[in-house]
């Protein structure tokens, strides 16, 4: 997994991320695409760690809706999308 995927992926979610509302159907496709994608601990950390330094990257995302974004989509993720989420302890 690259950063280049995750951030492709989430690109449809930033509508959402910014203004919040409903995600839309590419948004949550590229969601379920990436928790699919995580099969590994350290795929889940990279995908983590891309979501962190991406989400410092655009202006005008919204924490409470990127945390609130996989349930949106309906996709448990095992970990918070935050700035604060410490990837290195993502098993």
């Amino acid at each position: 997994v690259t950063c280049g995927q995750v951030v492709g992926a989430v690109a449809p979610c930033l509508g959402y991320l910014r203004n919040g509302g409903t995600p839309p159907q590419p948004c949550c496709t590229g969601v379920r695409g990436l928790r699919n994608a995580a099969r590994t601990t350290s795929d889940r950390k990279t995908i983590c760690n891309c979501l962190k330094s991406a989400s410092s990257s655009y202006r005008g995302v919204s924490g409470n809706y990127a945390a609130s974004l996989p349930g949106k989509c309906g996709v448990n993720l095992p970990y918070k999308i935050s700035p604060s989420t410490d990837c290195n302890r993502i098993q």
